[in-house]
């Protein structure tokens, strides 16, 4: 049975240790999971490791009409706080390769971040003193539901228990200069990975590859696209990653970024403290994060 849930990780008023829950409705007030269920763990990756059984108790909580949390009064979490691996797809979108002038690749660029980078949907992205160069880039990101290693392209949505929004913030100097041009430095900075706000399981997604995704900073669009313009769709990447290392539930997949990065503006805009990148993606909704 797929089940269409908004999967969050959160604080109470109260603070406290992390809380599971779910949205009610997109931007809506909160379910919470583990007053609803206390055998449930606090861990998302654990929670998902759990599987079909998981998911019918987080419904079950849903359909009680009980254990409600005001929105307002919770902090949202990164609904994946503690993922194995955080696996991310570079050159993905054909706008984003001719926005730079380059090949549309022939096989999936496969980079990553550190699970370290990971930071909540509403939290600041700390400017590091390293960088003059910090840009944003809008995401789609898969997260893995279920285990698998050669993962057959045709059955390589079931493996995907839903999908939420990213930024995959990047220091481009370290990215395209620095440290060998390898890019791992210039992307895993902490607070680098902004996520969010809920896990959207896939039943509730009408088409994750015909998707508008769009990043605005300071209230000025800089990125307006669809995800049905993505070079690589999400069954593709999964079955491509998973010939090279084993998916476990909980791992983070961020698909790429289409054009209007600040690199290859002409000049090029970079972001500096003070200022506000909001993400968002159709369906998924919106993350919105505050540069110090």
């Amino acid at each position: 049975m797929r089940m269409a849930l908004r999967l969050v990780r959160f604080r109470g008023a109260a603070g406290g240790r992390p809380r599971l829950g779910l949205e009610e409705a997109p931007g809506g007030n909160l379910v919470d999971l583990n007053a609803a269920e206390p055998e449930l763990p606090r861990s998302m990756r654990e929670f998902l490791e759990i599987g079909p059984r998981g998911l019918a108790l987080a419904q079950r909580a849903l359909e009680s009409g009980q254990h409600r949390v005001l929105r307002e009064t919770a902090q949202l979490l990164a609904p994946v706080g503690d993922p194995e691996k955080v696996i991310c797809v570079g050159l993905n979108y054909h706008d984003h390769c001719q926005e730079q002038g380059v090949k549309v690749p022939k096989e999936p660029l496969i980079f990553s971040k550190f699970p370290s980078s990971i930071t909540g949907p509403f939290d600041d992205i700390v400017h590091p003193q390293d960088t003059s160069e910090l840009d944003w880039e809008v995401e789609l990101a898969a997260i893995i539901g279920k285990r698998g290693r050669h993962i057959e392209e045709a059955a390589a949505l079931e493996h995907v228990l839903g999908f939420t929004v990213a930024n995959d913030v990047s220091a481009r100097d370290w990215q395209m200069r620095r440290n060998g041009r390898q890019w791992l430095l210039g992307k895993t900075f902490d607070t680098f990975c902004p996520l969010g706000p809920a896990i959207v399981t896939r039943a509730a997604v009408a088409d994750v590859h015909n998707l508008w995704i769009r990043c605005s900073v300071n209230g000025h669009q800089m990125q307006d696209s669809n995800t049905r313009h993505l070079i690589f769709g999400v069954p593709t990447l999964v079955a491509w990653v998973s010939r090279f290392v084993t998916l476990v539930p909980g791992d983070i997949l961020l698909t790429g970024t289409p054009a209007g990065v600040g690199v290859f503006r002409k000049p090029p805009i970079f972001l500096k403290r003070g200022d506000e990148v909001q993400c968002e993606i159709e369906e998924l909704g919106t993350i919105c994060n505050r540069v110090v």
